[in-house]
């Protein structure tokens, strides 16, 4: 179980993020249009995991701001901003942010949070997913991971991107 804080408070995990040199599981995520998005939909890709409590809290905001930006110099790969926030939430923030280069998708009902071990397990938070990065290369294998220690505080941009070169 991982041990973070929300504004100074401690909040806990089921678990670990997933180990460098491992393989990520399958997920199943909802998308904008209510499809279904697996780790298939992206194969050959890198992805950065962008994974974040709520679209509506301003950190997670930043979050996504600051992957899109990051994504458009990327090559071969894919942001995928993951939430508890339903689709339409999702998608209403990237249109009015123009957030088009990254994949939003909700874990409304699936079980990413408890896959990837992210799910929040007490505090105001319980049932949300914890402010993580998760970054891999085009075989899924993990080659950085950041469980952001205080909730209310933005990932490590310039690791996460440099994990990828």
């Amino acid at each position: 179980m991982s041990n973070i804080t929300l504004k100074g408070n401690a909040v806990n995990t089921i678990g670990n993020l997933p180990s460098v040199g491992t393989t990520v599981k399958d997920f199943a995520l909802v998308d904008s249009g209510l499809n279904v998005k697996t780790l298939e939909s992206f194969e050959g890709k890198k992805k950065v995991f962008n994974i974040f409590p709520s679209i509506d809290t301003p950190t997670c905001a930043s979050s996504a701001r600051k992957f899109n930006e990051e994504a458009s110099n990327l090559e071969n790969t894919v942001v995928i901003n993951v939430s508890k926030d339903l689709p339409f939430a999702l998608t209403r923030f990237c249109a009015a942010e123009g957030l088009n280069n990254v994949e939003t998708l909700s874990d409304f009902r699936s079980s990413f949070g408890d896959d990837y071990e992210v799910t929040i397990t007490d505090s105001p938070l319980k049932g949300l997913l914890s402010r993580a990065v998760i970054v891999t290369d085009e075989n899924n294998k993990v080659v950085y991971t950041e469980q952001v220690s205080e909730i209310a505080d933005e990932p490590n941009y310039s690791a996460a991107i440099e994990a990828l070169k």
